[in-house]
């Protein structure tokens, strides 16, 4: 069984920072690609940036320049560093692992957090 946890959500006023930050655990094999994503209120789930198991890293226009991605492959655990934000960045905010799980090697799917809130006041 694998899981997938974040961390690091809170209330914050616009131009603060905030670091969320989700852990792997359990059954795992490889994990490739981790990512970010969000939902706001009424609002469809939007990606916000990912970085693969080598490093690259790609964002959503919304972000670039505010927004780090980072990953700790020894402790299996992706961060997002958020700068300057924004009300409008108030969301839900889940964590994304593309991985092999130990039970089924030949299988790489995507597993998900249980989200983390973020709210940014004006």
């Amino acid at each position: 069984q694998v899981q997938l946890v974040e961390s690091g959500g809170g209330l914050v006023q616009a131009g603060g920072s905030l670091r969320l930050s989700c852990a792997a655990s359990g059954s795992i094999f490889r994990i490739n690609a981790m990512g970010w994503y969000r939902q706001a209120p009424g609002k469809q789930r939007e990606w916000v940036a990912t970085i693969t198991n080598n490093g690259i890293l790609n964002y959503g226009d919304s972000v670039k320049g505010r927004f780090t991605i980072s990953r700790d492959n020894a402790r299996n655990t992706v961060y997002l560093q958020m700068n300057s934000l924004k009300p409008e960045n108030t969301a839900v905010y889940y964590c994304s692992a593309g991985l092999v799980a130990t039970t089924n090697l030949l299988r790489d799917r995507d597993y998900w957090g249980q989200g983390t809130q973020v709210t940014v006041s004006s």
